[in-house]
Parts: C-alpha cells; sequence; structure tokens
C-alpha cells in the first residue's frame, strides 16, 4: 500500500514538473529533431563507402563492394602521405594556437588599465571574422618576394637575396600554423580570459602579502586556476586534429609543395568532386571520423587516469 501511494505521489509530481517545463520541453524536441535530421539522417550516406557508387543508381541501388575502398586508400602511397600532412599539421596548428591563445591571456590580464585591455583585445579577436581568402591574400603579399617579409630582412642583412617562401615545402608548414595562430589567437583568448576573472582575488591578495612577484602569481595562482579550462579545451580540440583545415592549404598550396600541402579533405575533394569517386571520399572521411573518435577517447581515459579535468 505504502508503495502504491509513493508511486502514484511521484506520478504526481512528474506530471506537475512536465506542465510546468512544457516550453523547455517543447524547444528540447524541436532541437533534437533537428540534431537527428541534420546530424544523423545523413550518416546513411556513410553506406557509400562501402559501395561502388554511382549517383544515377542511388544507395538502394549501388553495387556492393564491402571494404575494397578502405583496401585502396591504404594502399595508396599518396593518402599515407595526406595523413602525415593532415596529422603534423594538425598537431602543430593544436600546439600553437593553443599555447599563444593561453600566453596572451595571461599577459592581457596583467595590464592594469582597462582602456587599454580592451582595445587590445578587440583589435586581437577581429581577425577571427575575416575569411581565410583575405587572411591568405595577406600572407602572399607580406611573403612575396617584394613583400615586407623579404624587404626587412634584406634591409637587416639576415639574407642576400629574396626569399620565395611558397616554393619551399620547408616553410609550408610554419606559415599554415602562423596563419592559424595570427587569425585566432584573440578569438580563443576569451575563454581563457573568462577562467581567469573567475579566480578569487583574494588569491592574488595574499600572494602580494608574502611577496610574491607578478611572475610568481602567473606561475602559481593564475595558470593553476585556468588548468581546468585547459584540460578541456585540450581534450575537445584534440579530436579535432585531423581537421588540420582546407581553405588554408588549398589557397597558399601550389605545385612546388604539394607533396606537404594536400590534406584529407583535399584528398576528398579530387576523388570524390573531381573524379565522382563519392565511395573514395566517404571512406577517407570515414575514417578521419574514427581517428577523432579515438583520439578523444583516449586521451580523455588518459586524463581521468591522471585525475585531470575530463569531458566524460
Amino acid at each position: 500500500m505504502a508503495r502504491e501511494k509513493t508511486a502514484v505521489r511521484d506520478k504526481k509530481i512528474t506530471w506537475k514538473e512536465i506542465k510546468r517545463q512544457k516550453f523547455l520541453l517543447i524547444v528540447a524536441f524541436f532541437v533534437t529533431v533537428y540534431g537527428f535530421i541534420f546530424y544523423y539522417w545523413p550518416l546513411t550516406g556513410w553506406l557509400m563507402a562501402f559501395q561502388d557508387y554511382k549517383p544515377a543508381k542511388g544507395l538502394l541501388h549501388s553495387q556492393f563492394v564491402g571494404l575494397e575502398k578502405f583496401r585502396f586508400l591504404f594502399g595508396d602511397p599518396e593518402f599515407l602521405r595526406v595523413i602525415r600532412n593532415t596529422f603534423c599539421m594538425g598537431v602543430l596548428n593544436l600546439v600553437t594556437t593553443t599555447v599563444m591563445a593561453i600566453l596572451f591571456a595571461v599577459l592581457l590580464n596583467e595590464i592594469r588599465s582597462s582602456i587599454a585591455k580592451k582595445t587590445v583585445q578587440t583589435i586581437s579577436y577581429l581577425p577571427h571574422f575575416l575569411s581565410w581568402i583575405i587572411v591568405t591574400g595577406i600572407l602572399h603579399d607580406a611573403l612575396s618576394s617584394t613583400g615586407i617579409i623579404n624587404d626587412v630582412l634584406l634591409r637587416l642583412g639576415i639574407i642576400d637575396q629574396s626569399i620565395n617562401f611558397f616554393a619551399h615545402p620547408k616553410y609550408f608548414w610554419p606559415i599554415v600554423a602562423f596563419a592559424n595562430c595570427w587569425k585566432e589567437t584573440g578569438w580563443n583568448a576569451i575563454i581563457y580570459l573568462a577562467a581567469i576573472t573567475a579566480i578569487d582575488p583574494s588569491l592574488y591578495e595574499a600572494a602580494s602579502i608574502d611577496g610574491a612577484n607578478r611572475l610568481q602569481k602567473i606561475r602559481y595562482i593564475t595558470l593553476p586556476g585556468i588548468k581546468p579550462t585547459i584540460m578541456i579545451l585540450l581534450l575537445m580540440n584534440i579530436g579535432n586534429v585531423l581537421n588540420a583545415g582546407f581553405e588554408v592549404q588549398y589557397l597558399l598550396g601550389n605545385g612546388l609543395v604539394q607533396s606537404v600541402s594536400r590534406t584529407i579533405d583535399i584528398y576528398v575533394l579530387n576523388w570524390g568532386i573531381s573524379q565522382n569517386d563519392f565511395s573514395l571520399g566517404t571512406a577517407a572521411g570515414i575514417f578521419k571520423s574514427a581517428v577523432s573518435i579515438a583520439l578523444i577517447v583516449i586521451c580523455n581515459q588518459v586524463a581521468k587516469r591522471a585525475g585531470e579535468e575530463r569531458l566524460f
């Protein structure tokens, strides 16, 4: 009898809560439907990776070929080179953008003038809103044989003749990393600045009383205070290592640096669109998604074992 009364009471509470939260439930329903239609339903297209897909026949009538497309991918030396390029540029971008964003946020936090701080912060995140077309155009002009970089190096006597930076593969990855840093550092620093403002000011006051200088405050208060934020963002961004980019590599790349400039996305474009092999392009996309998920799971477990912040 007591259990029945408890069940009836819980049921009344549940329906009362549903009525009270009905607006949020309606919004959640539409968000769920939106996510299913635009995020999960398109995954049915992955079936193409296991078919000799022909647009005229469609998914249901194209010939099933199993793992043949995957065997072709991993047997293609060009695809293995593309994986190397994508992974190396992704890691380089991750490290440089993360370090620069943290460094910029910490240094910006040390500016005492609120007007100067807001001005610098506003200027710093404006490049985030620029198209990669504009960014790569600026890089081309700055790094050209008659650009400002070569002009400065010649005037300082560092080099004897102009360097064609886009003709030497060894310069390509640093250029891509610099472009990402310049474009995204200010924007990425916003969340670190928010984390810094959440640190208890009394910690800095106590450190001042103990005679700590500004560098010691950064080392022992600021950086430990934003460590959870750094770990969470790092884990989230690790999944994007193979999303090293498409626009910047496609726009800056040329035949002379093709061996280091091609990424998985460019490979998919060349095979999936240019040569109409949609199955091969889909297989490459599945590989990239699988590796990204694996990286997140592995790094999350490593963070868990180390006692650090984790995603799940």
